[in-house]
């Protein structure tokens, strides 16, 4: 594949902040960037571990959880094509503070995390786009964890299922009872009711973890306002990435 066939699939079919660089930043980072297929249930990192590599999804969605005494869990975060796994690395942080599991399997870009911080030293546009980025992270983790200390379940089941359907850009999708549960820090049965809440209004269906959403509007005001919040503090940080 060309270099310009390259930058042309990172911008149309691959990573949103790989395909927002110029060309000039983008020819530098190609030759580092291997494309890999990334699995559902995949741990690319655990809290504590240290970055081999940074990752760039394409179709691909991973779940950012935290972890309390090794077991119980909250979904922080969520990076799909517009974002990128990794980016403490470059403000210095050599170890991954969260559990990152693959929720959507797919393809993503991955880079050498030691290469990584060397072109960033380098690089005044990924520089810039980065800053954007975890700015953005640090926005929806904030957002999260105020939900998740003050909306009622089904709210923020909600807002869950609407965040994946925008990274997905899709109302149909695949999340077990179990990954729901791991992800909003809940037991299953709670998962279960409040899932079957927003079925019997009309807004999903949801049979053996495969959700579709069916009213998209109502599924927004059966949100809590953090959907909102969360979704237009990545949309502003990607508009302003390079004004």
């Amino acid at each position: 594949m060309t270099f310009a066939a390259a930058h042309e699939d990172a911008e149309k079919n691959g990573n949103c902040l790989l395909g927002a660089l110029p060309d000039h930043d983008f020819a530098r980072l190609a030759p580092m960037l291997q494309q890999v297929q990334i699995d559902v249930g995949d741990v690319l990192c655990e809290p504590g571990d240290t970055f081999k590599h940074i990752y760039f999804p394409h179709d691909s969605l991973v779940s950012l959880l935290g972890v309390a005494e090794g077991r119980m869990t909250l979904e922080v975060g969520l990076v799909g094509r517009e974002g990128m796994l990794g980016a403490t690395v470059a403000l210095g942080h050599q170890l991954a503070q969260v559990r990152a599991v693959v929720q959507r399997a797919g393809i993503a870009s991955r880079m050498d995390s030691a290469q990584f911080r060397t072109e960033f030293a380098r690089n005044p546009s990924l520089q810039r786009v980065l800053y954007r980025y975890t700015d953005t992270l640090l926005a929806q983790a904030i957002q999260i964890a105020v939900c998740s200390r003050f909306h009622v379940l089904e709210a923020r089941l909600a807002r869950s299922l609407l965040i994946t359907r925008d990274r997905l850009q899709s109302d149909k999708f695949h999340l077990t009872h179990e990954f729901l549960a791991h992800a909003l820090g809940v037991r299953r049965v709670g998962v279960t009711k409040a899932a079957s809440a927003l079925q019997q209004q009309g807004l999903i269906i949801y049979s053996r973890g495969n959700i579709e959403i069916l009213d998209l509007p109502g599924l927004a005001a059966a949100s809590c306002k953090c959907y909102e919040i969360v979704k237009e503090a990545g949309e502003a940080a990607l508009a302003t990435a390079f004004v």
